[in-house]
């Protein structure tokens, strides 16, 4: 069970942070802005930059969204860490990002099983600031709503090697792009690492491979740009899944044990 409570926002939409966690929130940022040095996405980093962010405080929720709207029309609402999945995706589908209100304490500075406003706002939200992306995020969501319940587990694999831990090349080397990465200093090192394998994106063999949500990953799937990300979901997503479906699952590349 967490021992993390959701903050309550006041009148104004602002949430209050202590100076304990302003400081675990710079420790944070300042580590992995070190880590991310010629290993993250170019698009990302220059997200950072737009959205403001910097280790001084912990963000507000409302700063960001008012920036985001302007700038692409993405939008972000804080919610508890886990939230039902028809709300995640009818939010998506809205071109909202769902953010947790709470930070974590020192002593789960390396991991957090659930998701922290760090983990929201530093990995997830840098990409809203760019229009494929958020294309991407838009078009997921409404598939999702639209295909239902029966097929939201194979389709949120998708979004696993993607917006949590996709990687993309650059004429300076593949970099990354993934929330799970970019906010993890040891997926960070493990993604760059000699024992990942990187594999170019196809959208059957995402849709085929199982994960595991308490390791580093094994495998990442690569794109060349935002815009092959986008153009992925022009396809049927139902017949794909249906498809993968029927071939079945690829061999896992971990232990099923936790």
């Amino acid at each position: 069970m967490s021992t993390y409570a959701s903050k309550t926002s006041d009148a104004t939409g602002r949430y209050s942070y202590s100076s304990e966690e302003d400081a675990v929130w710079g420790t944070l940022f300042h580590r992995q802005m070190t880590n991310l040095q010629g290993l993250a996405a170019p698009e990302y980093l220059d997200g950072i930059d737009a959205l403001g962010l910097s280790p001084d405080h912990v963000p507000q929720i409302a700063d960001i969204d008012a920036t985001l709207n302007r700038l692409t029309g993405a939008g972000v609402e804080g919610v508890p860490a886990i939230i039902p999945p028809a709300q995640f995706f009818n939010l998506l589908s809205r071109r909202r990002f769902p953010v947790a209100t709470f930070l974590r304490r020192r002593e789960h500075m390396d991991y957090i099983e659930e998701p922290d406003i760090f983990h929201e706002v530093f990995g997830h939200c840098p990409l809203l600031t760019h229009p494929a992306y958020c294309d991407f995020i838009e078009r997921f969501g409404t598939a999702a709503v639209k295909l239902g319940k029966g097929y939201s587990w194979r389709l949120f694999r998708l979004f696993w090697f993607t917006v949590e831990f996709g990687m993309i090349r650059t004429d300076d080397g593949l970099r990354a792009y993934g929330a799970g990465i970019v906010s993890s200093p040891s997926e960070t090192e493990h993604a760059f690492g000699t024992t990942a394998e990187h594999r170019d994106f196809d959208l059957l063999e995402i849709l085929r491979t199982p994960y595991r949500i308490d390791i580093v990953q094994p495998v990442y799937f690569v794109i060349d740009s935002f815009d092959q990300l986008r153009a992925a979901l022009d396809t049927n997503l139902g017949a794909a899944i249906d498809q993968a479906r029927a071939a079945g699952d690829l061999p896992a590349r971990f232990d099923s044990a936790a």
